[in-house]
């Protein structure tokens, strides 16, 4: 037994209707109601013979964390499968830990020892497709959760949200864990409806308003959704009143940033931890006043430096890996920094990332990336050059009119000459779903060399990173962003999908005219027939969602589209007759990667707000899980093309896509407060 059920019940003992989880998406519980499902839930699990490890991969809500605290209770590990894993990662985690996968694809399960005492298995680092799972006891995250609720204050266990993805340590055990002991609220909704059904693609705007309407009083985020915040806040003039802590942490965040974020109230702390430390180890004070120090290491941790810089620590720590127990002494966190007088201890980037110029300089990457990131131009930035003269950067553009020219040239600006930055390239979002990072966000920087800087970058990265800012462009349409978030009426969702009909009507024959001209090319003509034989009569699924969704289908078939949808469609006629029946794979490309965030994040959300029924979201949800899987075809389609021509019709006809089909979104009408939503 962990002893947390016991604190419940002392809280439903004082309080029993005081609000202990609210989802937001459906009732809240209170604590005698929190006590008695998680009791009802033990009884199960007695009843059952556990797997040798809970599986846990779903969304935040209030089932989740009535699971989480009964497995804990019951003793039962946990195995924690953040939702953006890639098949490879789960299939891998599954294996080691001997539990059943849930395709044929997954290993035989070959169980590797678990460490005595083991209540919760995390698989956060490692390389991209075999990381190692850090295994942790109930009394180590507990410990720390109850050290996070003394250092902070049980003043502040008001209404703490959870923003970081489920599966996360950090949240599960400074966030929930510490809520549930301090007697505060925890607030779980579903990713989707505060803007991060893609939550490495956030709607921040969407975030700030659900946290003022939800009286969000804590949150735990990581730099670039404290970015993304500030930058909404700043530009919109909203303020979040009743927040009284953000802690932040997963990586380093500029000196900048906590200034801006401070100017606009929002009472930010920087934290530091890993995962074998049950993911806190250091929290700044309320009333530090040294920005960029990640505070004093908590009552139960110990922090030296040792002689090379290397951050030590020394506390109660995790069992060991699966399969592997822990080596006694102190952990060596792999980070370098130091501790001021006044027992601050200071991160200043990766041991092992360190570049070392030719000119023998010894540069922390971490230092200059936190320069760049502070410019409102860029959202992401790994800076390399190990042997090079001058230190050189990879940016990804935080918006479509960025100017990372100049983004670059402020961050030199306040740098020294040898640390300046010589070079940069402009390449596509590091996302955890492509291996590039971790769930807190850290850069997976071997990885990312290899796609970008090892050798050509494939086709398929270059025409993702050609087409970002159009993507940007698109997903800031006051339509799409409705769609995305739910906030349209009845009658926009059936606009949008009498337009979808009429340009969906035109797939197969655009299709065949594109197979027409390349007859001499097997490989295409191949690819070809398979969309042709998988997009056949997708239309007709469409009037039936508008039949279920209670509008006219017929009308719909006998109407005519709006002018934006024509050119559309017209455009890539005249494009494949103009002789580049190539291109059209551009036009795949961008319905394709637009259909899958609609159904991930826009299907659940338009239903939930509009009570439709789901026979009103097969064409968008069906058609979503279609694309997942032609997405990874088309990948490896467009990477087998060798003509340089080809390449250019494909990336041209995307870029054009992405405006044209964006019109289409912005000819649907909205009523006015949708618009400003």
């Amino acid at each position: 037994m962990s002893g947390l059920l016991e604190t419940l019940r002392g809280h439903a003992a004082r309080a029993p209707e005081a609000i202990a989880i609210d989802p937001c998406a459906g009732p809240a519980l209170g604590w005698a109601e929190l006590v008695r499902l998680v009791e009802a839930r033990l009884a199960l699990l007695a009843a059952t013979l556990p797997a040798r490890a809970h599986v846990m991969r779903g969304d935040h809500g209030t089932d989740m964390a009535v699971l989480e605290l009964a497995l804990l209770e019951a003793g039962i590990p946990v195995l924690s499968l953040p939702r953006f894993f890639s098949e490879a990662q789960a299939d891998h985690a599954l294996s080691v830990c001997g539990v059943p996968g849930e395709s044929a694809r997954t290993p035989q399960p070959a169980p590797s020892p678990l460490p005595p005492g083991t209540a919760r298995i995390t698989f956060t680092s490692g390389s991209t497709g075999t990381p190692k799972g850090v295994c942790l006891s109930a009394a180590h995250m507990l410990g720390v959760a109850g050290s996070v609720v003394e250092t902070v204050g049980r003043a502040h266990a008001g209404r703490h949200c959870a923003l970081l993805p489920p599966g996360i340590l950090l949240e599960t055990v400074a966030g929930f864990f510490a809520t549930m002991i301090a007697g505060g609220t925890y607030v779980c909704p579903p990713q989707a409806e505060i803007g991060l059904g893609d939550p490495f693609r956030p709607d921040f705007a969407r975030m700030a308003e659900r946290l003022a309407h939800w009286r969000i009083s804590s949150l735990i985020l990581v730099p670039e959704y404290l970015a993304g915040l500030v930058a909404v806040l700043e530009a919109s003039g909203q303020r979040l009143p009743d927040l009284t802590l953000v802690a932040v942490g997963g990586a380093r965040v500029s000196a900048d940033l906590l200034g801006r974020a401070r100017a606009l109230g929002l009472p930010v702390r920087q934290g530091y931890g890993l995962t074998e430390c049950a993911s806190v180890v250091a929290l700044e004070a309320e009333d530090d006043d040294a920005p960029g120090s990640v505070g004093r290491p908590l009552g139960h941790m110990r922090a030296s430096i040792a002689p090379d810089g290397e951050i030590l620590l020394e506390g109660e720590m995790f069992l060991g890996t699966v399969g592997e127990p822990r080596a006694p002494g102190p952990l060596a966190t792999g980070d370098i920094g130091r501790i001021d007088e006044q027992g601050r201890l200071w991160v200043e980037g990766r041991k092992s990332a360190l570049i070392i110029t030719s000119f023998g300089r010894n540069i922390s990457p971490e230092w200059l990336e936190t320069m760049l990131l502070a410019q409102p131009g860029v959202a992401q930035a790994m800076v390399h050059g190990d042997g090079k003269p001058r230190p050189e950067a990879l940016l990804v553009a935080a918006h479509p009119g960025a100017d990372l020219s100049a983004a670059v040239a402020a961050a030199n600006a306040a740098l020294p000459d040898y640390a300046r930055i010589a070079a940069w390239q402009e390449v596509a979002p590091f996302t955890p779903s492509a291996g590039l990072l971790t769930g807190n966000g850290r850069l997976r920087r071997k990885a990312i060399a290899e796609v970008w800087l090892e050798g050509a970058p494939s086709f398929f990265d270059v025409l993702e990173a050609a087409t970002w800012r159009d993507r940007l462009a698109f997903l800031a349409i006051a339509q799409v962003r409705a769609g995305l978030a739910g906030t349209i009426s009845r009658r926009a969702y059936l606009d949008y999908l009498e337009q979808a009909y009429h340009h969906v009507r035109h797939t197969v024959p655009l299709m065949r005219e594109a197979r027409a001209g390349l007859l001499d090319r097997p490989r295409l003509v191949r690819a070809l027939d398979d969309y042709i034989e998988e997009e056949t009569g997708h239309e007709e699924w469409i009037l039936a969602d508008i039949a279920a969704a209670g509008g006219d289908a017929d009308a719909a078939r006998a109407s005519r589209p709006h002018p934006a949808t024509a050119a559309m469609v017209d455009h890539a006629y005249a494009r494949i007759a103009g002789g580049s029946p190539v291109s059209f794979f551009g036009m795949v490309y961008v319905l394709e990667s637009v259909s899958v965030a609609l159904a991930q994040r826009g299907a659940s959300a338009v239903a939930a707000n509009l009570g439709l029924p789901p026979e009103a979201f097969t064409y968008l949800t069906s058609h979503g899980a279609l694309d997942q899987e032609h997405m990874t075809f088309f990948a490896r389609l467009v990477n087998g093309l060798e003509r340089a021509e080809d390449r250019d019709a494909i990336l041209t006809m995307a870029r054009e896509m992405f405006g044209l089909f964006g019109a289409v979104f912005a000819s649907i009408a909205l009523e006015d407060d949708h618009v400003a939503a």
